[in-house]
């Protein structure tokens, strides 16, 4: 392996976890869900590379007899359920001790000091759909200037704002405040802006959403990987996610297919290291809006997109993909799902194998690590030569 592809489908568990239930999420399963409510769901790139083939994905429903790639499921060790969590375990580092959430609003007092240092009151301080909090707040942000603040069931404290009232630099520059601010007993594990605008009198949120993540408290196989001269390119919010850490070069993206486009366009640049991406609409526009046939549709219009991501892989490429945790469009509430997650390889060394489920995420960075010809991260095992062959 000259270079790993690793791509992140925000979100597409594939089946609870044996402790989801600590969690609220018993029985949960987004592709096994969505493969439900949307019968004519069709994959086939994904189903040739052994996506289908992954134990007990849509109870087999999409497998083949002669997967062209390795495929397995991954078991989360760290505690919660989160974007940062999953992808920090992916890249080697496990959370023991979960984010802190705040079910019912941030304290009082921090409300307070983060209105003082952005000059401004805000409106909202409670858990909320982002798409139903500007709704409920809009009419009362838009005549008073008043940014809307919110949470959900994760770590994150979420600043929403209409653009025509709250210019996007400043919005950053409120979450930038909050994000100093957020630490010590008031952690948080990300800050996130939610620009939106109003298109004929509807209120439709923007792609520029920011996420202002803690910074990683060790190091990750990004860090070890630029350390040993390799490029590592991060597409979508992987910038963000680990604050900016152990990159060579970063672009933001507005859309799953944006993501596309910009991970075949690093593709021809490089030939070496990482090439790390997050596809967020899965989760963003369709998990946490409980949208199971847009969340299909999407799945859909990633698998078309397949055959390009395969014709500009180079010689010592592997393409991988997986996820971060769950988003079931069917189950209660809006929030993420504890589940496996999928993982699928393909390359020109790589052998069609069906393993057995993997007790971290952070095998997958292990394994590059691995394949790279560097240093493994603290935590994981490397399972490349189960694939390798």
């Amino acid at each position: 392996m000259q270079r790993a592809i690793l791509i992140v489908m925000d979100s597409l568990g594939v089946g609870a976890m044996p402790d989801a239930a600590d969690y609220g999420d018993a029985g949960a399963d987004t592709f096994g869900h969505i493969a439900a409510q949307v019968p004519d769901l069709a994959i086939p790139h994904l189903q040739a590379l052994g996506f289908g083939n992954i134990p007990h994905a849509a109870g087999g429903r999409f497998s083949v007899a002669d997967p062209k790639g390795a495929c397995c499921r991954l078991a989360e060790q760290s505690k919660g359920k989160d974007t940062t969590t999953g992808h920090w375990e992916i890249a080697g580092l496990e959370t023991m001790v979960p984010f802190k959430t705040y079910p019912e609003g941030f304290p009082a007092a921090f409300i307070e000091k983060f209105q003082e240092a952005i000059g401004r009151q805000v409106l909202g301080n409670y858990p909320a759909s982002g798409t139903v909090i500007i709704e409920e707040l809009g009419d009362e942000h838009e005549a008073t200037g008043k940014p809307i603040v919110y949470t959900s069931a994760d770590s994150v404290f979420q600043i929403a704002a209409n653009t025509a009232v709250i210019p996007l630099e400043e919005l950053y520059h409120m979450c930038e405040v909050a994000r100093k601010m957020l630490v010590g007993e008031w952690a948080c594990g990300r800050v996130i802006a939610r620009p939106y605008i109003k298109v004929d009198g509807k209120r439709v949120r923007t792609s520029d959403r920011r996420d202002y993540s803690v910074a990683p408290p060790d190091e990750t196989m990004l860090d070890i990987i630029k350390a040993a001269g390799q490029p590592v390119d991060a597409v979508g919010k992987i910038h963000d996610i680990f604050d900016g850490r152990g990159m060579t070069k970063t672009v933001h993206t507005t859309d799953n297919m944006d993501g596309v486009d910009k991970t075949i366009a690093y593709m021809k640049e490089d030939d070496t290291g990482l090439l790390f991406t997050n596809l967020v609409d899965f989760d963003a526009k369709y998990g946490h809006r409980r949208d199971p046939a847009g969340y299909g549709q999407a799945i859909m219009d990633f698998d078309r997109r397949i055959p390009e991501i395969l014709d500009a892989m180079k010689p010592g490429d592997v393409l991988m993909l997986t996820a971060d945790h769950g988003n079931d469009p069917i189950h209660a509430g809006t929030d993420h799902t504890r589940e496996y997650i999928p993982f699928v390889a393909y390359g020109k060394d790589i052998r069609p194998v069906v393993l057995e489920d993997r007790k971290t995420f952070a095998d997958i960075g292990a394994t590059i690590c691995q394949g790279l010809g560097v240093p493994a991260p603290r935590h994981g095992t490397s399972f490349l030569d189960l694939i390798v062959g």
